[in-house]
């Protein structure tokens, strides 16, 4: 946990460009976060999150002309909503 001078260190650094995201998730969320962690070579669970949004809006501006891709978009959305219990 970080003293609240670090903290505040942090923000004062950060201000204009990050904000601080604090979730609570089940343990299968971060096992999965540290695994693309290791897989793509990121720097942590932080990074892998950015990633894998990085990722979701890549794969749906892909979507947009690529019957494919939007195929694959339909199957993953669907398992989501089917499974979403799951991860949240």
């Amino acid at each position: 946990m970080a003293t609240n001078p670090g903290q505040r260190r942090w923000r004062d650094k950060n201000r204009f460009v990050k904000t601080q995201l604090n979730v609570m998730a089940r343990r299968l969320v971060h096992n999965d976060l540290d695994e693309i962690a290791g897989v793509f070579d990121l720097r942590g669970k932080g990074e892998a999150v950015a990633f894998s949004s990085f990722l979701a809006k890549g794969l749906v501006q892909y979507a947009a002309h690529n019957t494919q891709a939007r195929q694959l978009l339909d199957v993953f959305s669907e398992a989501w909503m089917r499974d979403r219990d799951l991860y949240r």
